[in-house]
């Protein structure tokens, strides 16, 4: 059956002060996270007049994808929804369902394979379908994009940009968010975040010895060990003869807060403390090439024969995902 929808799914954001701290209780429900935590993170989104910029380009990307589809001669309606605030989840897929939605393609605002970006998803799915009923639509997630020439391509385009900026001999760290090890040791997550510097260094024509992979945002207790090396204590250890640096968010489809606060200010900062000049590559965002690649996903999920278009030696991820991908904490 082909699909008539699709589900736009990202991890959402505040969209006012009011909403920051209910907000975050969304995103740690069920863990243990001391309040002081919660507090400082609030007071990172509230820097921003309590706004993640994740929404407004989630409804960019919404608007492109339907014009995009259309002109694909696939016209078909697109929704949104979130996990942690509004438009949540379930709400949508009532919605899908009220809409007489039958059968839609998830799209997944994450890259790559690991417990966050896809089995966590996976779970979202079939809780909120449980929860709206047995007339719920059949929702397929989409593949892992992390190699797809629509990812790689605009990314590329930014690093060399950033590279006429920042000028040559600068080093290039290519930074994605940082998960614990005992997560990474279950899914592919670390090996596809390399493989995507590769790709990407590979098509803006960097040396191998100019570039290198970090990890940031890491959030869990201190004594867990996250994957490193963080970005900050990269740029720490620069040698002192440098004066300027490019960093490459590989990790993110988009300028959200891990890009625009871990990066554009404490990030930046620690370069200053340096005395070096941090110039950030562009993320793919709305780019018409990460538009197209979502056309693709969708065609190639939809209609048999289709080519999975993927670069490098690792091959495209299944769709539908494996049974058992991705497992999370409990399962470790």
């Amino acid at each position: 059956m082909a699909f008539d929808a699709v589900l736009l799914l990202s991890f959402g954001g505040p969209e006012g002060p009011d909403d920051v701290m209910p907000f975050l209780h969304n995103v740690v429900r069920g863990r243990p996270v001391l309040a002081e935590r919660l507090r400082q993170v609030a007071d990172q989104y509230l820097e921003f007049g309590g706004v993640s910029p994740i929404n407004s380009q989630n409804r960019a990307l919404r608007q492109a994808l339907v014009a995009a589809l259309a002109e694909r001669g696939n016209p078909m309606p697109v929704y949104w929804g979130n996990r942690n605030w509004k438009p949540f989840l379930v709400d949508t897929v009532r919605s899908m369902r009220d809409d007489g939605v039958v059968r839609a393609a998830a799209f997944v605002t994450s890259a790559y394979s690991s417990y966050s970006g896809c089995r966590q998803y996976l779970d979202d799915i079939e809780s909120a379908r449980a929860i709206v009923g047995p007339t719920s639509p059949e929702i397929v997630k989409l593949r892992p994009f992390f190699n797809h020439p629509g990812f790689i391509g605009p990314l590329a385009e930014g690093l060399r940009a950033a590279r006429l900026e920042a000028g040559p001999g600068a080093p290039v760290l290519l930074t994605a968010h940082s998960i614990p090890v005992a997560l990474a040791a279950t899914c592919s997550y670390e090996q596809e975040v390399k493989e995507t510097a590769r790709l990407v260094t590979g098509q803006a024509g960097e040396a191998d010895s100019a570039w290198s992979v970090v990890f940031q945002s890491r959030s869990g207790p201190p004594g867990q060990p996250w994957l490193e090396p963080d970005i900050n204590d990269a740029l720490a250890a620069l040698p002192d003869s440098t004066s300027a640096a490019i960093v490459a968010p590989i990790g993110f489809v988009s300028d959200h807060m891990e890009v625009v606060y871990d990066l554009d200010r404490r990030a930046a900062a620690t370069a200053s403390d340096r005395g070096v000049k941090l110039v950030r590559s562009a993320t793919p965002g709305a780019h018409p090439d990460f538009v197209g690649m979502i056309c693709q996903l969708i065609e190639e999920a939809d209609q048999p024969g289709t080519a999975s278009l993927a670069l490098g030696g690792m091959g495209p991820a299944p769709c539908p995902c494996r049974p058992g991908c991705c497992p999370g904490p409990a399962h470790r």
